[in-house]
């Protein structure tokens, strides 16, 4: 679904779709989506058993008894064990394990550990994808490649669709370490003209209700704050609305935690937004959405991309008075 593929020094991958009507000089949207996901270190073996170091935003209250990957000499199946609660005293029994009680079996003998298994080796989350009712869905790293799946659901839209812009589509990297680097330095190769960041975000469940949610089959939601450019959060809005698709207000009032993070601040700054996926039990092996969430931010962002044309740009200019805002909307 793109024309070229290419790869940033630090490892994103990039695929272009090249507009059907070019522009003159061309013009350059950027989609991103994270694929890297929270994981864990080896910090030792001892006694045939693997010992963890948290990475990234790991939760250790879910580990136990969670399944796992170690990716070692070759990769091991393995299952994350604690001390049983019959040899814990009255005291340890009302607190969660923490990341030196927790350890690894991958059920090898001592030394066959010890050959496959080295300090820094990765360790991820295993399990398989469960099918719940209402077209919903839980399972590992859906934070974020459920929006790498929006982001080709896009791509798929757009080859029956015409568009003057080329796009871009980015599965950065190093998004959980919390630097946001692969988005950084994917908008440094792209220079973008307008990018979109592509994330999860919270959706409504027990314990997490307020201010900061969103519903979880409400419709992708669509972030405003001091990290997103307004005149952007408005033109993907007034798409949503001609297409009478369900959109969510996501109110960030500070640093939002994504790519888009790192993508504004790319070289003299882009125009960017966020568009989010509501997502439950972020940060765990079972993180839970609504895949009519993934095709309608899909089908939002094609629809966005067939609308810019060669004045768009003009038409989010900061210094685009109040008056030839209004004229343009009159228009």
């Amino acid at each position: 679904v793109t024309d070229e593929q290419q790869q940033d020094g630090l490892g994103s991958l990039i695929g272009v779709k090249r507009a059907t009507q070019p522009l003159d000089p061309p013009r350059k949207i950027m989609l991103a989506a994270h694929m890297d996901e929270i994981g864990m270190l080896v910090r030792g073996v001892m006694d045939g058993f693997v010992l963890i170091q948290r990475i990234s935003g790991v939760d250790n209250r879910v580990m136990p008894s969670q399944t796992v990957i170690v990716h070692g000499r070759e990769p091991l199946p393995g299952i994350v064990a604690a001390t049983p609660p019959h040899l814990l005293s009255a005291e340890e029994r009302k607190k969660y394990p923490t990341w030196d009680a927790l350890i690894i079996d991958v059920g090898l003998p001592a030394d066959e550990v010890e050959q496959l298994v080295r300090p820094g080796d990765v360790i991820t989350a295993d399990g398989p994808l469960m099918e719940l009712a209402g077209r919903r869905v839980a399972g590992k790293a859906m934070d974020d490649r459920a929006c790498v799946a929006v982001v080709t659901q896009c791509l798929h839209a757009l080859q029956g669709l015409q568009h003057q812009w080329d796009v871009y589509a980015a599965a950065t990297v190093q998004e959980e370490f919390g630097n946001y680097n692969g988005a950084r330095t994917a908008a440094h190769l792209i220079n973008p003209d307008v990018a979109i960041a592509l994330d999860v975000t919270f959706a409504t469940q027990p314990g997490v209700n307020g201010s900061g949610t969103v519903e979880l089959s409400g419709g992708p939601a669509l972030a405003f704050g001091p990290n997103f450019h307004i005149k952007l959060y408005h033109a993907i809005k007034a798409a949503a609305t001609d297409l009478e698709l369900p959109l969510q207000e996501d109110i960030i009032t500070g640093r939002s935690g994504t790519d888009a993070w790192g993508i504004q601040v790319s070289r003299a700054g882009v125009p960017t937004a966020l568009l989010s996926v509501p997502l439950r039990n972020m940060h765990s092996a079972i993180e839970t959405l609504d895949v009519r969430e993934i095709e309608r931010a899909g089908r939002l962002l094609a629809h966005f991309i067939t609308r810019l044309d060669a004045d768009f740009l003009a038409s989010i200019d900061w210094k685009q008075t109040e008056s030839e805002a209004g004229e343009t909307q009159d228009a």
